[in-house]
């Protein structure tokens, strides 16, 4: 049997007005096996340019060291899109976007290139990334990780259905943070 994966950090965003402009909650919840072992906080600007960095700050300043990074989506605060083979490469970890569904991904570039500053850039960024691959009945981008060793880690990190529990809690704790009560499961 392999060895599991000891320490994972879950990274999400807190919940925002349609118009508001400015920066979103940015949690991060560190998991050592079973157990929550801290939280991180933060902010990115909603639809800037600054998840990769925020995320990787995360990590770098914080006095846990994670294994790996699992973030609910590749864009926080909207579309604030992480370049998650930077963010891999910098970290030296690896890094892996989980999604219940695959994303309508002509309705996200024309989002992007209608609506979005820089959505060009920023759909490079998602093309640069991969196609979402399913693995395990959720869907997957993936850097620094192996298909097989992304689907152990999916196996042994979900505990209430098939979200890692890590990205589980970010996201109740991103919610809580930003309206005082977290809205329901993730």
């Amino acid at each position: 049997m392999t060895r599991p994966i000891k320490s994972l950090l879950g990274v999400d965003d807190g919940p925002f007005a349609p118009d508001h402009r400015g920066d979103v909650d940015l949690v991060g919840v560190v998991y050592v096996g079973a157990r929550l072992d801290g939280v991180v906080l933060s902010k990115v600007r909603r639809d800037g340019r600054n998840a990769t960095e925020k995320v990787a700050r995360l990590v770098e300043e914080s006095r846990f060291d994670p294994k790996v990074v699992l973030m609910q989506g590749i864009a926080l605060g909207g579309f604030n899109v992480v370049d998650i083979h930077a963010l891999s490469e910098r970290l030296d970890r690896p890094v892996l976007v989980v999604s219940r569904r695959a994303p309508n991904m002509k309705r996200i570039k024309r989002a992007l290139y209608e609506h979005v500053p820089g959505g060009a850039r920023k759909w490079r960024l998602i093309e640069k990334a991969g196609p979402m691959e399913p693995v395990g009945g959720l869907h997957v981008q993936r850097a620094g990780i192996s298909l097989p060793a992304t689907r152990r880690l999916l196996e042994e990190s979900a505990v209430y259905g098939k979200i890692p529990e890590p990205l589980r809690v970010a996201h109740l704790l991103a919610g809580a943070v930003t309206e005082g009560q977290s809205r329901g499961g993730a």
